[in-house]
């Protein structure tokens, strides 16, 4: 072998030590790299238990995910905590509705209560189906005030709903009276608008729908929500840049329901009809321990309006197969980009509430 010779395979035995010691860093960075956590993204995951679109009690959600249901993910800008909710499948406790949602591990008391929840968030997804003259169709819950005893009703829904074909949709609370009685049949929910419509704006056939708000959240907005509860009074705040910042009262111990008369038109045309008129506990929420809830609670399900024409949208569900849902856009997905809580002194375990319904 001649020099030229040599020096040719000189190079090439260098080229090829320095592609596989190449290769191998490479690889090697790509081991080190860490997964990115949704408890990277917001780091309050000790203060739940996190319930999946299956049903399932993940509990505390640290160093946790599930490509189905709950992840993190980054829009170029930001990591963004991601859940998500088919509209059929298995639920948790005695609902209709999937949800991939945080449940807090404590209950507090209305009365001597100090405790705040703030969230910022986008909606990426509602149903693509649904029935339109269906109050519930289209919408997701993204935060809650839920009662562990008595009938477990909930002071607090904090909705996104949008239309098909609509750029915009509306955000809106619920607050569901905690019924006087045994029978907790006849609850029923009234609803305020925050940006948009209420609950009960609807279509006037299964495709045909209102018109747009024009002050509505389109998908990929951002916005934000704050829930304070202090000595009975629930204080909520709304803000949203290019929109007006929204704030909220609620006496949370004494009920302004507590007789037929007290109920609210819009209650009477929306759920007096289906049998939905009971009326309060003079009360209310107080002696009753409650919790914060923040997540994907999707309220579009698949049985028949029929049963319920305010909560049952018969939307499409694929039998409950999860994957064929998320490839035709009947599911509500949700993404947290900030989260905080501050919880009292006073409260105390909520592990009752998840023994009854996990």
């Amino acid at each position: 072998m001649n020099k030229k010779e040599l020096s040719i395979v000189a190079v090439f035995v260098i080229f090829g030590i320095f592609s596989t010691l190449n290769s191998c860093s490479n690889t090697t960075k790509k081991a080190l790299q860490k997964s990115v956590y949704a408890s990277d993204v917001i780091s309050f995951f000790d203060d739940w238990k996190l319930i999946l679109g299956d049903g399932s009690n993940a509990g505390i959600a640290n160093n946790f995910e599930n490509k189905d249901y709950f992840y993190s993910t980054n829009d170029g800008n930001s990591d963004w905590v991601v859940f998500k909710a088919p509209n059929g499948g298995d639920t948790h406790g005695t609902s209709n509705n999937t949800r991939t949602e945080l449940a807090q591990v404590k209950k507090w008391y209305p009365k001597t209560a100090n405790d705040k929840l703030k969230a910022t968030l986008k909606i990426m997804n509602v149903s693509s189906t649904g029935d339109a003259r269906v109050a519930a169709s289209y919408s997701v819950v993204v935060g809650q005030i839920h009662s562990a005893d008595g009938h477990e009703n909930e002071p607090l829904k904090i909705f996104y709903k949008k239309f098909p074909g609509h750029t915009k949709g509306s955000v809106f609370w619920h607050y569901e009276i905690n019924t006087a009685g045994n029978d907790n049949s006849g609850r029923w929910d009234y609803s305020s608008a925050v940006w948009g419509n209420d609950f009960s704006v609807i279509g006037t056939e299964v495709n045909t729908y209102p018109e747009e708000p024009k002050e509505g959240i389109a998908l990929g907005e951002e916005f934000s929500y704050e829930i304070e509860v202090k000595e009975g009074i629930m204080t909520l705040k709304f803000s949203s840049k290019g929109h007006e910042t929204k704030m909220f009262t609620k006496n949370l111990i004494v009920s302004e329901y507590t007789t037929t008369a007290d109920i609210p038109e819009q209650t009477q045309k929306l759920f007096v009809p289906i049998g939905q008129d009971g009326v309060e506990r003079e009360k209310a929420y107080a002696g009753e321990g409650c919790f914060f809830k923040l997540g994907c609670y999707n309220q579009t399900n698949g049985k028949s309006p029929e049963v319920n024409k305010n909560w049952c949208s018969g939307a499409e569900t694929h039998g409950g197969d999860v994957q064929k849902q998320y490839a035709d856009g009947n599911y509500a997905e949700v993404w947290f980009k900030t989260g905080s809580i501050s919880i009292s002194d006073a409260a105390v375990s909520n592990e009752g509430y998840f023994t009854k319904n996990d």
